[in-house]
């Protein structure tokens, strides 16, 4: 299908309003600034203006970056390990070598990137653990949405169109993407054609029937780990394997994360699990807490708890782990964690079966292996005779007050999607590319089994700002 002569004309159309399309948008806007034609672009969001930004209006925007805004050096190699091989290890280079100049872009447009305290070892730093801070937009992903929101709101060139969902791609008898037909809020159709397309609309998370069919049954038992992605509907996906895209990363695989029961704050994760247990309805150990880095097992958990654990479990601690400084910091809820003198009496707060968890508590506790506790680094002190084991904190719980979490398991992202080049354009199965078509960001696959976190931001900023100077490129031939 090609594009009427009568529909609206624009040299850039992008998808999308979180990280990956603004930064594509806005990178595109400066590198034509001051064409003696000027360039039209369009931002097409599927939310209202309140509600705009996707995932990245409500994520804290980790960054898996050194002091000195440089990615961590371990990172293409840990993506490769991690995946068996399967993962482009080409692209993964392009994150590392665009970071820096990725980030400066974004703090040249108002977005303070800062380095907070958090208490727990991580390996964000080299491959090592580390207890360096991580680091993160101060104001998290919202403040790249407003800041580079605003930037595109004060040019002309630009006609941001919300409430506005893209149904299908437009291609000339050449097979050149040509624009997108699109649906605005009463309901009608309307044809837009473009110089380029970027598809930055996201994965697949927030449709049903998509997770249903790619990651299996009881996908709708996921909730939300925030309300923007409820419109990640798998536009992009949809509307690219239509032209013969080809795809890339796990399409059964999810980015889980445990997150707070008793709150409606998004993104209410539990980070800092690593010194206490988890425990299931039926009040049974299921997880090895310890077996990594909190950054290396969190996702993991997640999966755990909603593959096997039907959705239910309970973080377990006392006052060992309340006496980490900053500790609360790595507890991102909105509601301080249960608290009591007793198991008994915290089995109460938390509405579970207490001899249940004294039980477990009491066998956790007999198992404490040889070693000093020591939460800042992995200190090997390890559980000996239980299944499944602790491999590292493996401290007893036998210290009040003790604290208590209630958690399951939301999805933030899914693995699969649709395969690019590093150029950010999107290829069919033989590795051409399709002309005038790009995508970035969450709606393109790349990780396999695991997603060594901190970079989902980060390479949607990055593939972004590249398609959008591929495509300049291009218009200037």
């Amino acid at each position: 299908m090609s594009a009427p002569n009568n529909a609206a004309q624009y040299d850039l159309i992008v998808i999308g309003f979180g990280a990956a399309g603004l930064s594509a948008a806005l990178s595109f806007a400066e590198a034509t600034e001051g064409r003696e034609n000027p360039a039209k672009i369009a931002v097409l969001e599927r939310a209202t203006k309140e509600e705009r930004g996707g995932a990245t209006r409500w994520t804290g925007a980790f960054l898996r970056i050194t002091q000195d805004k440089q990615l961590d050096t371990d990172w293409a190699e840990h993506v490769g390990r991690v995946s068996g091989g399967l993962a482009d290890i080409e692209y993964c280079r392009t994150v590392e070598r665009e970071t820096h100049q990725t980030l400066s872009f974004v703090e040249k447009h108002g977005v303070e990137i800062s380095f907070d305290d958090f208490p727990l070892p991580h390996t964000f730093d080299g491959g090592t653990p580390s207890m360096t801070p991580p680091a993160s937009p101060r104001g998290g992903g919202a403040s790249i949405v407003e800041h580079l929101g605003a930037a595109l709101e004060k040019d002309p060139r630009v006609d941001i169109r919300y409430e506005t969902e893209a149904l299908r791609l437009s291609t000339s008898a050449d097979g050149t993407v040509d624009g997108v037909l699109v649906r605005t809020a009463d309901g009608h159709t309307q044809q837009l054609t473009g110089r380029a397309v970027v598809l930055a609309c996201g994965g697949f998370q927030g449709n049903t029937e998509m997770l249903t069919r790619y990651v299996g049954d009881r996908a709708c038992d996921l909730p939300l780990i925030a309300p923007g992605i409820a419109n990640n509907r798998g536009d992009a996906l949809r509307m690219a394997l239509e032209l013969g895209a080809d795809t890339a990363g796990q399409f059964d695989g999810i980015h889980a994360e445990p997150v707070d029961t008793r709150t409606q704050k998004a993104d209410s994760v539990l980070y800092g699990f690593s010194t206490g247990i988890f425990v299931n309805g039926d009040m049974e150990r299921f997880f090895d807490e310890g077996r990594d880095t909190w950054d290396n097992t969190f996702e993991h958990v997640g999966h755990e708890i909603w593959k096997n654990q039907r959705q239910e479990a309970y973080w377990i601690a006392d006052a060992k782990t309340l006496a980490i400084p900053g500790i609360m910091n790595s507890l991102l809820s909105d509601v301080p964690p249960e608290q009591a003198d007793s198991l008994e009496e915290l089995a109460a707060k938390l509405g579970v079966d207490a001899e249940g968890l004294e039980k477990a508590v009491a066998e956790f506790n007999a198992a404490e292996g040889p070693g000093e506790f020591d939460p800042t680094r992995l200190d090997g002190k390890s559980t000996v005779g239980i299944t499944p084991q602790k491999s590292n904190w493996a401290t007893p719980l036998d210290t009040a007050p003790f604290i208590g979490v209630p958690v399951t398991a939301a999805v933030c992202f899914t693995y699969g999607g649709i395969r690019t080049d590093v150029d950010g354009r999107v290829v069919t199965p033989s590795g051409a590319a399709i002309p005038g078509l790009y995508a970035a960001g969450e709606a393109t696959g790349l990780y396999y089994h695991a997603y060594p976190p901190a970079t989902s931001v980060l390479r949607s900023l990055i593939f972004g700002r590249l398609a959008a100077h591929h495509a300049v490129a291009q218009q200037s031939v």
